[in-house]
């Protein structure tokens, strides 16, 4: 852990010398994102809208073709953004120029009961019981990439880069004068370039770096205002052909490690304190299988498995478990459709002893508090579902891919004095111009299309 601290902040340290550029184009590129804080109470919130996350990361699940089959994307994915933001060994399954233009939109029904006031003991409380609907809006999310072979060069390899939303969210209590202004939100989006190298005709390896760009405003109403951070996260992949119709893949990815300067301060004025947010996306692992041998080759069954170090992850570590998410998904090829579904169910990651400390920023009040802010990142629901369609050539060259899905209600209490439940769904949609100049990938074959030919 402590040599890939070193290597994110060698890294980082040379694009804090030379990254105002970044974060001004990143500043107005995204500053419609716009993110509110909660009274009295350090923060990190996703868990109100993006339901369908794994703490605040989303790991595929609004892409366009993976996002209809439970997010399934390790080892054979059928959209390229999928690649860039997982193993990027498999980039090598896109041949040609292929480019994504895709969007969604996730929505939750957030609801949260407070017993107690907070702190507990006192004659002013920051907090006052409540039981309440979060009123904050869904969340739209982009993600766009473009891939391109090398072959015309003699290189049995495939570069590729993207823009996708990683994390983006709001829980809003300001309606309820009890919360006393409670409202939190994070948004994160990342800047992937990978390559994938063909070194057999059956091992592929891979890797990417991505720059994220991240949002938080001022956690204290009236000391907080928006606060841009960036930071790199590197990631390596494998791919290995098992036989004609298996392949399996995995990758390592590095945590993401976020500093938000004077993101808020306490007793604003003369002798005022600022405080630092620490906050880290955590290291992941993530191993899949992908089989096509059924129905002739036209069933492709993908199962994933990834596990999350929430523990050594700043900010997070104070709020969640060590956490393992499995990803199933299905598609079916039938002429130029293909229909797809998927299942996910995800280990409840909540920590059963939460720190008071979150990303160094000490919480005021008492266990009540700590409980308090750990609702507001509370994505509890173990299940989940989700469908999709396929159209090859729904213009010519240009492919469509659409999905839905759902997240079944959970609720969960944290401590004494505070509940929490949650649903949510998703939609989203995309479209895939493909420039191809030969046949299939070794590792992909009739899984994803490269090429455009009349008459298919």
């Amino acid at each position: 852990m402590k040599q890939i601290r070193k290597f994110d902040e060698s890294i980082g340290g040379r694009f804090q010398r030379n990254g105002k550029r970044w974060l001004r184009w990143g500043t107005r590129l995204l500053g419609m994102a716009k993110l509110v804080s909660m009274v009295g109470i350090p923060l990190g919130g996703s868990a109100s809208v993006l339901g369908q996350s794994f703490g605040p990361e989303l790991h595929n699940t609004l892409m366009p073709a993976s996002g209809g089959m439970g997010g399934v994307s390790i080892a054979r994915p059928q959209d390229l953004t999928s690649a860039l933001n997982a193993n990027p060994a498999s980039l090598t399954q896109f041949r040609g120029t292929q480019f994504s233009f895709a969007g969604g939109w996730a929505e939750a029904t957030f609801n949260m009961s407070q017993a107690s006031n907070i702190p507990i003991v006192g004659q002013n409380p920051l907090i006052q019981p409540y039981s309440a609907k979060s009123t904050a809006p869904g969340t739209p999310a982009g993600n766009i990439g473009v891939t391109q072979d090398l072959d015309e060069l003699g290189l049995p390899a495939t570069i590729g880069v993207g823009f996708v939303t990683s994390a983006g969210a709001f829980s809003d209590y300001r309606h309820v004068p009890q919360s006393g202004g409670t409202n939190a939100g994070l948004a994160i989006f990342s800047m992937p370039v990978g390559v994938g190298v063909d070194l057999t005709d059956r091992l592929t390896l891979g890797s990417s770096l991505a720059l994220g760009i991240a949002f938080l405003d001022g956690p204290f109403v009236g000391a907080g205002g928006m606060t841009p951070d960036y930071a790199i996260r590197g990631t390596v992949g494998a791919n290995y052909l098992l036989t004609d119709a298996t392949t399996v893949g995995g990758y390592y990815q590095t945590a993401q490690s976020y500093t938000f300067d004077n993101a808020f301060l306490l007793n604003p004025g003369v002798g005022q304190t600022s405080i630092d947010v620490n906050m880290d996306l955590p290291q992941n692992i993530g191993v899949g299988f992908a089989n096509r041998a059924m129905m002739d080759g036209r069933l492709l069954v993908g199962i994933d498995l990834v596990y999350k170090l929430w523990d050594d992850a700043d900010l997070f570590g104070a709020i969640y478990d060590n956490q393992w998410v499995v990803q199933t998904g299905v598609q079916l090829t039938r002429d130029r459709l293909r229909y797809r579904a998927g299942y996910v169910w995800a280990e409840n990651p909540m920590d059963p002893t939460p720190g008071n400390n979150l990303g160094g920023a000490i919480q005021p009040g008492d266990l009540a508090a700590v409980r308090y802010s750990q609702a507001l990142l509370a994505v509890t629901s173990q299940h989940r579902l989700s469908f999709g369609l396929g159209m090859v050539d729904v213009l010519p060259g240009i492919d469509m891919d659409v999905m839905a899905g759902g997240m079944f209600r959970d609720s969960e209490q944290l401590g004494n004095f505070t509940t929490t439940s949650i649903e949510s769904y998703w939609i989203g949609a995309g479209l895939t111009w493909r420039f191809g100049r030969g046949g299939y990938g070794s590792c992909l074959d009739q899984s994803t299309p490269d090429h455009w030919s009349v008459g298919s």
